[in-house]
């Protein structure tokens, strides 16, 4: 999953106060968000862009390519429902405690309509140097600079630490995908590298995970078959063993979600397994 400077971007929520915020940084850093929707306040011009009731509405208007959903939880779901039928090809979902029933519905939509979900409870996506969709800091040059390195993270703070640590080694992004932190997500961290592996512009793939769920250890398999090498953080080593620690997916299944579960699978793949995110520069050096 990932966003392209050419696509045309539609804001739904836009009147809001973080969507207003991040709608006017998106488009200085030169996202094409081409309209909004706010269904008490269509009609009106905002951030510079038509706003209309629904999605599909803005897509007879407006055609747009990506749908990004800064709406409250129990709204995402007729909002994300509403986009994929108006045809978007890609969801960009920010929101986060969205009941998990919601998020299963959409997702299974989704997937009959062929429309690509990144979220719930993401920070986004990033291509430097040319969009960004969500609320990543895509227009700090010590973070984010055009690059070679793939970045896949569920976290979007620990996201941010690493995409700052490839900076300051002298590296820049191809893309950074921020898969959300939710137990149930419509782009998976496998997802996330089957895109990578296949993106031209990607050299290598840093994956950010952590504790809990079992999408480093599915992610895994993957990694033993890519041509890209891949350098992996798992945060969370230190965690007491009977707490659930960040992020709603940071469930425990049986023998896997733990960190050892993580880490051997992740080494036995031949991803280099690291101890801290400063350890990221050296390690992509080696490689």
């Amino acid at each position: 999953m990932i966003v392209r400077g050419h696509e045309r971007v539609l804001v739904q929520g836009i009147t809001g106060r973080q969507a207003t915020y991040w709608t006017a940084r998106m488009q200085e850093y030169g996202t094409r968000i081409v309209a909004g929707t706010s269904p008490r306040r269509a009609g009106i011009t905002h951030c510079g862009v038509p706003v209309h009731g629904t999605a599909a509405d803005a897509m007879e208007a407006t055609p747009f390519d990506v749908a990004v959903l800064f709406v409250p939880p129990l709204s995402v779901e007729v909002a994300a429902l509403d986009a994929i039928e108006a045809g978007a090809s890609k969801l960009v979902i920010l929101t986060e405690h969205v009941p998990v029933r919601d998020v299963m519905n959409l997702i299974s939509a989704a997937r009959a309509a062929g429309t690509g979900v990144v979220g719930p409870n993401t920070a986004g996506l990033v291509t430097p140097g040319e969009c960004f969709v969500g609320f990543m800091p895509a227009f700090d040059p010590s973070i984010f600079r055009p690059g070679r390195i793939g970045v896949v993270s569920r976290s979007g703070s620990l996201g941010t630490l690493a995409c700052l640590n490839i900076v300051r080694a002298g590296y820049g992004q191809s893309a950074f995908v921020g898969i959300g932190g939710d137990p149930v997500l419509g782009t998976r961290t496998r997802d996330a590298l089957e895109v990578l592996e296949q993106d031209r512009r990607t050299d290598a793939v840093v994956l950010i995970g952590e504790i809990g769920g079992d999408m480093e250890e599915e992610a895994a398999g993957y990694v033993q078959r890519m041509s890209k090498p891949v350098v992996a953080f798992v945060a969370g080593r230190a965690a007491p063993p009977d707490r659930r620690m960040g992020h709603a997916g940071a469930i425990f299944q049986g023998d896997r979600g733990s960190y050892t579960s993580k880490k051997l699978a992740l080494e036995d793949a031949g991803a280099v397994l690291l101890d801290a995110p400063s350890e990221i520069g050296p390690a992509l050096k080696q490689i």
